[in-house]
This record gives structure tokens, C-alpha cells and sequence, in this order.
């Protein structure tokens, strides 16, 4: 190639480092710097003994070794996140599709003619038959890149990619925390289930005794219709707590992406072992840090770039066509010396009236704006979700002391008032009241123990925990 083509390729490569891209600026958080206080949030101030959620994996936030694995299976069978992992690799794949677009593809292209020129066409004015070879090295159409418009879309590309990374991460956030909340669900319905059952057991002990008073003639028939109510009730929740955990187990096996063996599953509450307790931090900030944060700021770098390929748009694009080889009209020829051949036909296209380039640029502003509403929108959601999740601790506690007492107060009451109607003094309506009473009170504190270890995780995860720190980089490709 001689030298005019050279030097106007490395010209080319040397100004296509040019970009129109406006100056990216980190949009301000539209949130407070600290996290709210007040007698709800009380004890939830950061202390130093706590490690911060973002810092702590999960394979040391959950101490459950049975639910270690069944985590551990999720990640590896989730189809959710088997997809979110496939979508980095095809990010990443037309990243470099258009990052490729910055330098000129090299052909080789070899042809060969042979035709026969009737002798009026023939410059000799004799028929003949004319034979042509080409062997080639060339450039096709390479745009080169002085206004940047190439580079600011593979610019948006990467952001794009880097983006769908952070999506993935917060693919796997969800579903360690949907996998620890739901087994947690399961726990807690298995021993509401099992709670239920003894109710019925003791409802229908209770039953029984009154129908044999009943038969007796020593009780009237009220009291025995008062006896069947409790009992019935008591089935219909043996069955609706049944179906719970049979839906408890089936939410389990998709997360799990397997059927989940029988001795990973939980028997109740009492069984599992509480996380580990994190901090929010003392600021706010620490919200920066989370994936689905990332991946709106990274949205908005996309779009920001995108307005530098708009501005581009304006100016001449500037394209090039060269190739130099060989040429002969005899095959054994082709490669003997002076058979050399080159050309070079460089191109300019200037826009003077398109009014699609200024729609173009119009959009790109306003797509921007939207990716910076999207990112400020996420941060508050974000402080939002973190803030809810304070709020539940420091009061979820309080919560469960006062109906641990109140179960206790009816555990009494019930005792008393069987007490008192096996000695006669009390008829057997006290001792319904305060059965009624126990167990409602008893599926209150399951309900309120699976709030405190589900909101353990929720803040865990809010605070963008749960990453697994030993990702394998070929999840997708591996399966």
C-alpha cells in the first residue's frame, strides 16, 4: 500500500480517539446522608461490632448448615439465574461486536475471468478471448472514526454489558434471600401445621369427653355444640396448614431448580439457626453500592454516551476502501514480479438536510433525563426498602417478648379454666374462650418468630448482601 493510504489510515485510528460524549457527572443521591431515627429505629444505629451487609457472603450471613446447601443448590440449578448469566455473555459478546467496529476488517479475496470479446468490441480488432486474476488484500467501507460517533457506541455498549452484570447480581441477591425467606416460610408453617395438630388432638380429646357427658345425660347438647365448633375449626386449620406447606415445599423446589431432599427441609422454627446480624452503616451511602443502583448509573453512562454518537450525527462521515495485491492475465503469472496492483478510494458523505438527526439528538437528551429519574429512583426505593427494614427491627423484637408473655398469660388461663371445669365449678365455655384464645395467641408468636428471622434477611439483602463471593465466571457456558 503506498504511502498517501497509509498515512490516512493511521491518521484515522490517531483522531477517532476524539468523542462528543458530554462530560458524565454523578447525578446527587435524593435522599437524606443518614438513615432515619426515632423510637422505631431505636438500637438500630450502627455499632462496630457488626460487619456491614455488602461485606459479609452469604455462606457466613446464614450459620443454618441445611440451608447453606439448599442455597448453594439454587445457585447452581436456578433457571432465573442461569438466564440472567446468559444475558452477561450476549452483553458482553455484542460489546465486542462493536467495539470491533473502531478498526478496519481485513479480506483477502482471490478471482479469476476468463471471457471472449467478439472481434467489433476487441481493441485489436480480432476476436480473442480474455483471461484476468486477481489475489487481493483490502479494506471495505471502514469508517473511520474522527468525530467519535463509533467510539461513544462502544462506549453505550459497554455500559450496557457492565449494566447487565450488575443485573445479575441482583438476580442472585434475590434469589439467596427468596430461597432463605421462603425456607424460613416453610419452617414456620411446618410448626404452626404441627401446632395445629396438637390442637386438634387436644380438641378432639376434649370433644370426646363432652360427648360421653352428653350420652350420659350430664352436660346439655350446647355444650356439646359448643365443644364441636373449636373442633371443627381446629381441623379446617390442620388442612389449610397443610396445603400451606405442601405450597411451601413446591415454591422451594423451583427456586431450588430441584426437587429438595427430605432431610434439608426444615421440621420448624426451632430448628433453624438465626443469621448473623448486620449494620446499615452510619450514611446512606452505602446504598451507592448496590447492584440494581450500578445498574441504573450504568444505564445512564449508556444513554449519556449515546448523545455523543447523536452529536456526531452532525458531522461528515468519512469512510475508506483500499486494496492491494496481485493481478495477471495468466494464472502462473499472478505472483511474478511487476504484477503488482493497489487502489484506495477514500469517501466523505457531509449531511446537509436530514431531519432525523436532530430527532435522533432530541431522543438521546430525553433518554438521558429518563436514566437520570431511573437512578434517583432507584436510590429512593433502595433507602426506602432499607428504612422499612430498620424500622422492623427495632420493634419485631418488642413484638415478640410481648407475645411470648401473652402466650404464657393464656397458657394459664387455659390451664385454670380446664382446672375449674374438671372440678365443677366452671362451665365448659371458659375453657373453650381460653383454648381459642392459646392457640390464636400461639400462631401469632410462629408468625411473629419467621417476621423477625425474614426481616434479618430483607435487611441483609436490601443492603446488597448476598453475592456469592466465589461466582464461577463460566455459569452460563457451563450448562
Amino acid at each position: 500500500m503506498n504511502k498517501p493510504v497509509f498515512a490516512l489510515m493511521v491518521g484515522g485510528v490517531l483522531v477517532g480517539g476524539c468523542t462528543m460524549t458530554p462530560k458524565y457527572t454523578q447525578p446527587a443521591a435524593p435522599i437524606p446522608a443518614n438513615w432515619p431515627s426515632g423510637v422505631a429505629y431505636a438500637g438500630t444505629q450502627a455499632t462496630t461490632n457488626l460487619p456491614l451487609a455488602s461485606d459479609l457472603g452469604w455462606q457466613e450471613f446464614f450459620t443454618d448448615e441445611k440451608l447453606r446447601q439448599v442455597i448453594s443448590l439454587a445457585l447452581t440449578n436456578n433457571r432465573d439465574l442461569r438466564l440472567a448469566a446468559l444475558n452477561v455473555e450476549r452483553a458482553r459478546a455484542l460489546y465486542g461486536i462493536q467495539r470491533t467496529e473502531l478498526f478496519p476488517v481485513l479480506n483477502a479475496n482471490g478471482s479469476g475471468t476468463k471471457a471472449r470479446v467478439p472481434a467489433d468490441l476487441s481493441s485489436s480488432g480480432r476476436r480473442q478471448t480474455v483471461e484476468r486474476y486477481d489475489a487481493n488484500l483490502g479494506v471495505a467501507a471502514w469508517e473511520i472514526d474522527f468525530f467519535g460517533r463509533i467510539r461513544s457506541l462502544k462506549d453505550s455498549a459497554l455500559e450496557s454489558y457492565l449494566g447487565t452484570e450488575q443485573a445479575r447480581r441482583s438476580a442472585q441477591i434475590l434469589l439467596v434471600s427468596s430461597v432463605a425467606q421462603s425456607y424460613l416460610a416453610l419452617a414456620a408453617d411446618r410448626e404452626a401445621l404441627a401446632l395445629a395438630e396438637t390442637t386438634l388432638a387436644s380438641q378432639q380429646s376434649s370433644y370426646d369427653l363432652i360427648k360421653r357427658r352428653f350420652d350420659l345425660g350430664l352436660v346439655a347438647e350446647l355444650d356439646l355444640l359448643r365443644a364441636q365448633t373449636p373442633l371443627d375449626v381446629a381441623r379446617r386449620d390442620v388442612a389449610i396448614y397443610r396445603q400451606q406447606v405442601a405450597q411451601d415445599e413446591n415454591a422451594l423446589n423451583l427456586l431450588a431448580g430441584a426437587p429438595l431432599p427430605e432431610e434439608l427441609l426444615p421440621a420448624g422454627l426451632d430448628g433453624v439457626s438465626p443469621p448473623q446480624q448486620v449494620t446499615a452503616g452510619l450514611s446512606s451511602e452505602v446504598l451507592l453500592r448496590r447492584p440494581d443502583v450500578l445498574q441504573a448509573e450504568h444505564q445512564l453512562k449508556a444513554a449519556n454516551a449515546d448523545i455523543g454518537a447523536a452529536r456526531a450525527a452532525f458531522f461528515p462521515r468519512i469512510s475508506l476502501t483500499a486494496a492491494m495485491g496481485t493481478a495477471s492475465s495468466d494464472l502462473s503469472g499472478l505472483f511474478k514480479s511487476g504484477s503488482g496492483v493497489w487502489s484506495y478510494a477514500p469517501q466523505m458523505v457531509m449531511p446537509i438536510f436530514d431531519a432525523r438527526t436532530w430527532s435522533a439528538h432530541t431522543a438521546a437528551k430525553v433518554q438521558r433525563e429518563i436514566a437520570v429519574t431511573q437512578y434517583e429512583q432507584a436510590i429512593q426505593v433502595a433507602f426506602r426498602e432499607v428504612a422499612d427494614a430498620l424500622a422492623a427491627r427495632g420493634t419485631v423484637g418488642e413484638q415478640v417478648a410481648a407475645q411470648q408473655s401473652l402466650v404464657k398469660a393464656f397458657a394459664d388461663t387455659y390451664r385454670l379454666a380446664q382446672s375449674r371445669f374438671d372440678k365443677g365449678i366452671d362451665s365448659y365455655l371458659g375453657v373453650l374462650d381460653a383454648q381459642r384464645s392459646l392457640f390464636a395467641a400461639q400462631q401469632a408468636l410462629v408468625f411473629l418468630r419467621f417476621q423477625k428471622c425474614a426481616n434479618d434477611v430483607q435487611l441483609y439483602a436490601v443492603l446488597g448482601g448476598g453475592e456469592q463471593t466465589s461466582t464461577p465466571s463460566d455459569l452460563a457456558t457451563s450448562r
